[in-house]
């Protein structure tokens, strides 16, 4: 999805993101995003990209003719006709979306330190149990 300036202004909740993905959506290329919006895209799995106006208005130019414009996540490029336009993301973030990890099972993933820490601390201080 192209988009313009603070997409997702207002629709924050992660029921944004949910009906775009129900759309079939799985990335958005805006200049600019609400900050609690970009965070729930990639807590939901899909890609939120910041590009300069003029870069979107090449793409929306380029997606008139109706071809194909392929966003590579793992290479940080968006690739149409025989341009190529680099985009930044957070290497962490880029990490969870190319793992599939949420917020859930980044801490399932720390399961065995949690559940050491809470036999630790019920020896410790049994008075909390």
């Amino acid at each position: 999805l192209l988009a313009g300036k603070n997409f997702g202004c207002g629709s924050s909740r992660e029921h944004a993101p949910w009906a775009l993905l129900d759309f079939g959506i799985k990335c958005v290329i805006s200049p600019s995003f609400a900050d609690i919006f970009y965070n729930n895209c990639f807590k939901n799995g899909m890609l939120p990209i910041i590009l300069e106006e003029n870069k979107i208005q090449e793409l929306n130019e380029y997606a008139k003719r109706k071809e194909s414009i392929e966003v590579n996540l793992e290479k940080q490029e968006i690739k149409f006709g025989n341009k190529i336009i680099k985009f930044n993301i957070d290497e962490f973030k880029k990490k969870c979306l190319l793992n599939g990890l949420d917020d859930i099972a980044l801490s399932l993933d720390k399961s065995k330190k949690i559940d050491f820490y809470e036999e630790k601390i019920k020896k410790n201080k049994p008075w909390i149990n």
